[in-house]
């Protein structure tokens, strides 16, 4: 019995094992920006260093951005971006209605962008951003929020599904819910822009403000699926990344 037991035991940690190399597979593959925020750098090389306006700037690791401070990342060289996955580690400030975004991935020639934005439609409550709403509804199971000073890990899948996006979004790894809209969009290189504070911006500026201090941001050419949402933790992840890491599981946030 003890034989069958243990026997037991190593199958399922060898169904884990394998599960984890799979996710693991699947992030290392499809992350095309990452900023731990320790520099102005994207730890894959496809986005050009943070630009900060207005007096933004990186603290203790994190990126700080203000009312009338934001910032941009504004050349990507990567694959093209279809399917896609937004997420970041965000702590408000003050939870005043300033529709911005703690991560926008936006077009430079016309104004297409996705976001995860703050109370723009609903108070206190995280949603998917868009440019005229053609993504944008309220998340099924959106959290109000009720502190300040909480970090929190937000991330909004957006999948293919017959033309559409199916745009799910999620909470310190639980699900909002789910929306099907808007057509799908190729981010490509070359015209595509990352940045914080803004829900997006033109050439000088944009709407939206944001005043929060966020610790990381990651964006995927994938739509990741719930389980792996869960895998996901702060200055984690199975890549070789500037260098640094073997492929596997490592913690490589700067002290």
């Amino acid at each position: 019995m003890k034989i069958q037991y243990l026997c037991t035991i190593l199958i399922v940690l060898l169904m884990l094992t394998v599960s984890m190399s799979a996710l693991a597979v699947v992030q290392e593959k499809n992350l095309v920006g990452w900023w731990l925020f320790d520099d102005e750098t994207d730890e894959m090389g496809n986005f050009s260093d943070i630009i900060f306006i207005g007096d933004a700037k990186i603290e203790d690791g994190q990126l700080v951005v203000e009312t009338g401070k934001w910032a941009r990342s504004l050349e990507y060289t990567g694959p093209d971006i279809k399917e896609l996955t937004l997420a970041t580690w965000v702590s408000l400030d003050n939870y005043a209605k300033t529709e911005g975004s703690a991560l926008c991935i936006d077009k430079k020639s016309v104004d297409e962008f996705c976001s995860i934005v703050w109370a723009e439609k609903v108070d206190k409550q995280w949603m998917p951003g868009s440019s005229h709403f053609r993504r944008t509804d309220n998340f099924p199971n959106a959290v109000t929020e009720k502190e300040t000073g909480e970090m929190v890990f937000l991330a909004i899948t957006y999948k293919n599904e017959g033309g559409q996006y199916l745009i799910t979004g999620y909470r310190n790894g639980e699900s909002l819910g789910s929306i099907k809209k808007g057509a799908i969009i190729t981010w490509t290189e070359g015209d595509t822009e990352a940045m914080w504070g803004k829900r997006h911006a033109d050439a000088n500026n944009g709407p939206g403000e944001l005043n929060a201090h966020i610790e990381e941001s990651r964006i995927y050419n994938t739509a990741l699926t719930h389980d792996d949402i869960k895998t996901i933790n702060k200055g984690d992840l199975p890549v070789e990344a500037r260098g640094k890491l073997a492929t596997k599981w490592a913690k490589i946030k700067r002290q």
